[in-house]
């Protein structure tokens, strides 16, 4: 029932039940991560130690976090919107890369003396484009009851083929070598928070989506439809909600924020669209709706983690002779665990009510 209980801003019990589902996969993973590192000969107090410090140590360090956070935040948002609905959406992923062109098409191709009017041009066309890109697998999921994870998952790779083929044709870069679009123009770029480190205001707009976010599920009807949908069809078809709709909105909506994400990390971290760009950024978005209970705090909080994961993995392998593959390690264990207690505690609220 947490989710349909929405009547107040702050919920105490529902507040303490987030924050063990994001402290437990992250003590297991780090207990599993002790036991690897004490087989190899290392101590993991040093070596947990030197990620956070090279995570939150300085304020470049945290700068550095920040950064790699920050598509987390949209893909998370993106990937709870369904979630909560009870939509199982797994390509997040294919609307971030398309989002991620469509901006970067934008920032390159028009004009630079539309000046910063770029920007949200940009943002604009990537967020419309990556909400029909879903839009398509959501009505076939509520007129034809196509499988959602079916349909999304190979969704991603009809993405990644059209933006690849793209990319390496009418929109290669003439002098940049293969795989990558022109640059956007200076004014499409955004701006630096904390040069020179490459934290952008792409962050900030995240945040904007968090809260925005936050307001739709807790204070409007289209919300709490979605939380009831999720929580029990039958209630709500009761009710007079119609399922349909909910699922069609909830897709478009989860297209539309993984489209700015897209276009926020074309137009703030690489100044262009390149074959690769999204390194499974959508797929992290899952676990971090997961661990963050679909709640725009938990959200914030797990992309955050997994930010600084991502974050002192490098520098941890440069410092020491610890491989990058038990940040990874780390990650894999933190998303099995997140999905594990997920069920429980569902499990626990089923026998409560």
């Amino acid at each position: 029932m947490a989710e349909v209980r929405q009547s107040a801003w702050f919920d105490p019990l529902a507040f303490f039940e987030r924050g063990v589902g994001l402290a437990f996969p992250f003590i297991v993973a780090l207990m599993v991560a002790s036991v690897i590192l004490l087989f190899i000969g290392e101590n993991p107090i040093d070596v947990f130690a030197l990620m956070i410090g090279e995570s939150f140590g300085s304020e470049r360090r945290i700068a550095a976090t920040l950064s790699a956070a920050t598509p987390l935040i949209f893909t998370g948002v993106a990937t709870a919107v369904c979630f909560r609905s009870g939509v199982f959406n797994v390509g997040v992923e294919g609307a971030f890369v398309i989002g991620g062109l469509c901006g970067a098409l934008v920032g390159f191709s028009l004009p630079a003396y539309f000046g910063f009017s770029l920007i949200p041009l940009a943002f604009l066309f990537a967020g419309a484009v990556a909400a029909f890109w879903l839009f398509v697998p959501g009505y076939l999921l509520a007129r034809f009851e196509v499988d959602e994870v079916v349909s999304t998952l190979m969704l991603n790779f009809v993405a990644l083929g059209i933006t690849g083929y793209l990319v390496n044709g009418i929109l290669l870069s003439e002098i940049s070598g293969n795989n990558v679009t022109p640059l956007v123009h200076e004014v499409a770029r955004l701006p630096r928070l904390l040069p020179p480190s490459t934290l952008h205001a792409g962050f900030l707009v995240g945040l904007v989506v968090l809260i925005a976010y936050g307001i739709w599920a807790r204070r409007t009807p289209a919300g709490f439809e979605g939380a009831l949908v999720g929580f029990n069809q039958r209630f709500a078809r009761a009710t007079g909600i119609s399922i349909p709709a909910t699922i069609i909105v909830v897709m478009a909506i989860s297209g539309l924020v993984a489209g700015l994400g897209g276009a926020s990390h074309a137009l703030g971290q690489l100044h262009r669209f390149a074959d690769g760009f999204s390194p499974g950024y959508g797929f992290t978005g899952i676990a971090v709706a997961l661990l963050g209970r679909n709640n725009e705090v938990g959200i914030l909080f797990a992309a955050i983690l997994f930010g600084a994961l991502a974050s002192a993995g490098t520098t941890v392998q440069l410092f020491s002779d610890i491989p990058l593959d038990i940040v990874n390690i780390i990650e894999g264990t933190v998303m099995i665990f997140a999905v594990v207690e997920l069920g429980r505690l569902g499990f626990l609220r089923r026998r409560r009510t």
